[in-house]
């Protein structure tokens, strides 16, 4: 029972860490050099605040790390409740991690692009900025199908949630209504034009949010102590 609470506490402060990496790379760094205007003045902004935008990388490489380590946690701590569902949650989580991977590899050509030296070689503005309107574009739809995969593995982490009875069951429902939430707000931006410029995309994964930082915090404070048997336990 003790390492199954010692594995719940690892997994908190992990998902603690993917939560914590994740708002300063992906809400924080770009609510601080905003990309949805001009292009010049998205090499302006990355230009006057290049030390930002390099932490804002490294945080997201951290959150990668961490995310994978989470989902190898997740599926020692949830393995025994049903093991189908947990090895899904896991490969669901990792199979996201190759996509994040190449779309933070777009941001670091970014840097590259706007190099003073390679500027020098450019030359012609226009054609730099062609360069770095099609790299920022492949970062954002190599991330938009990320996010497809850090929705899917929320399913089966909210289901194991409440199955399990070792976190309160009203975080799996957020987890769960969370994947819901991304994947309408991939879908939408494929399918509808216009859709992320409406309220409902910035408040489809707000269940998400509540769920894991909900799930995070309670498995680093509690563990993940069954309030009915004292530990994890397997269901039919």
């Amino acid at each position: 029972m003790r390492s199954q609470i010692a594995i719940g506490r690892v997994a908190g402060a992990l998902y603690l860490a993917v939560v914590l990496t994740g708002i300063f790379s992906l809400a924080y760094v770009p609510s601080r050099i905003p990309a949805n205007g001009s292009i010049e003045s998205f090499i302006a902004h990355v230009t006057t605040s290049e030390q930002l935008y390099r932490s804002g990388i490294a945080s997201f490489l951290v959150n990668q790390v961490a995310f994978l380590l989470l989902a190898l946690a997740m599926f020692a701590l949830f393995r025994d409740v049903n093991r189908k569902a947990a090895t899904t949650m896991a490969a669901l989580a990792c199979a996201g991690i190759p996509l994040a991977l190449v779309g933070v590899a777009h941001r670091l050509d970014i840097l590259a692009l706007i190099a003073p030296d390679v500027q020098a070689q450019t030359g012609d503005a226009t054609v730099l900025h062609a360069q770095v309107a099609a790299a920022l574009a492949s970062y954002r739809s190599t991330l938009l199908v990320t996010n497809l995969f850090w929705g899917l593995w929320l399913f089966p982490l909210g289901c194991l949630v409440i199955k399990s009875r070792s976190i309160p069951r009203l975080l799996g429902a957020f987890l769960i209504l969370g994947c819901v939430g991304y994947c309408i707000n991939v879908f939408g931006t494929i399918l509808i034009p216009g859709y992320r410029d409406s309220a409902f995309s910035d408040y489809a994964t707000l269940p998400a949010a509540i769920g894991e930082i909900g799930t995070a915090l309670w498995l680093l404070v509690m563990g993940a102590k069954s309030r009915q048997q004292g530990g994890l336990h397997a269901l039919p």
